[in-house]
């Protein structure tokens, strides 16, 4: 699976299951580009998921490997 495809898996999970927003996911990846940071705890960090939230995504990426 392509680089983009897991990509564009992870933001469709964000979306369906934990409901964020695109504005939501749009700061963290912004972030990203000057942090060079995990996107989950750039989620956390700026208030956009919870702990239990932060320890789903976790769940999932493991899962996915």
């Amino acid at each position: 699976m392509s680089t983009r495809t897991k990509e564009l898996k992870f933001i469709n999970f964000l979306h369906t299951e934990l409901e964020l927003t695109n504005a939501d996911i749009a700061v963290a990846l912004r972030h990203k580009k000057f942090d060079d940071a995990p996107l989950p705890m750039l989620l956390w960090q700026y208030g956009l998921v919870n702990l239990e939230q932060l320890e789903q995504i976790l769940d999932w990426l493991d899962e996915q490997r």
